[in-house]
Parts: C-alpha cells; sequence; structure tokens
C-alpha cells in the first residue's frame, strides 16, 4: 500500500447496519488502480483471512465487511498497546461500466484483493430508416 501513515479510522457510522456487539468498526485504507481491462483495489484489514471478510453486492453498492478477534496473549496482560482490534467495514457504489459477474477476491497477509473487471463496451449500432 501507499508510503502514508497508517492510522487506523474509526467509522463514525458503519454501513447501515446495526450491531449486536460493542466493538470498534474501522474504515480499511483503500487504494483503487486502473488497467486496461479492470479496477483493483487493495483494501488493508490486518487481521482478516479468507473466513473472516464477507463482501457484498447489493443493487451498486459493494460492501467489504471483516471481523477480526481480539489477540490473545498467552498467560499475561498487556500494559500498554498502540494496535487496536476492530471489525472492518467500507462500501462503494460501482458504476454501470464494472461486470458484476467477473468480479474476483483473495486476501494475503491481511490485504484484501478486488478485481472488478470492465463491463464489454456497449456497441454502437446504426438502425436504418425505411420510407413507408
Amino acid at each position: 500500500m501507499a508510503d502514508k501513515e497508517m492510522q487506523k479510522r474509526e467509522a463514525s457510522s458503519p454501513v447501515e447496519t446495526e450491531r449486536t456487539k460493542s466493538v470498534k468498526v474501522f474504515i480499511p485504507l483503500v487504494d483503487i488502480c486502473e488497467t486496461k481491462d479492470a479496477i483493483v483495489l487493495l483494501a488493508d484489514m490486518p487481521g482478516v483471512d479468507e473466513r473472516s471478510v464477507d463482501i457484498t453486492l447489493e443493487k451498486n453498492v459493494l460492501t467489504l465487511s471483516g471481523k477480526v478477534e481480539p489477540a490473545a496473549h498467552g498467560g499475561y496482560r498487556a500494559a500498554y498497546t498502540e494496535y487496536e482490534a476492530g471489525d472492518y467495514e467500507r462500501a462503494f457504489t460501482l458504476s454501470d461500466e464494472i461486470d458484476r459477474d467477473g468480479i474476483e477476491a483473495s486476501v494475503k497477509d491481511g490485504v484484501l484483493k478486488l478485481i472488478l473487471p470492465k463491463a464489454e463496451p456497449v456497441r454502437l449500432r446504426k438502425i436504418s430508416v425505411k420510407s413507408a
């Protein structure tokens, strides 16, 4: 991801969801890249793996959610911590230029990678006019 100073931002209100447990929700930092054929999203979600991430697409809204369990510190308690554990949520509105059936996702080392292929361009069609 970028060389910017990384700092977790807590979501002011999670993406239109109600939570049943009191846990912090963070907005994952995301890099968006574009190739000729696709748009690629790289989301930093430390502690998330393929079993704890959920990606949904409803209407035009792509929602990323990840659940993180706090790390257990075998036999001792933390006196000071700088890293906070919490869940992740972020939503994106997709344009009609994305092929929704071709979206692919993978996660490695806490980075979620989504490949959003571009839809085939709508071809211009000439309509001939006949006299009546």
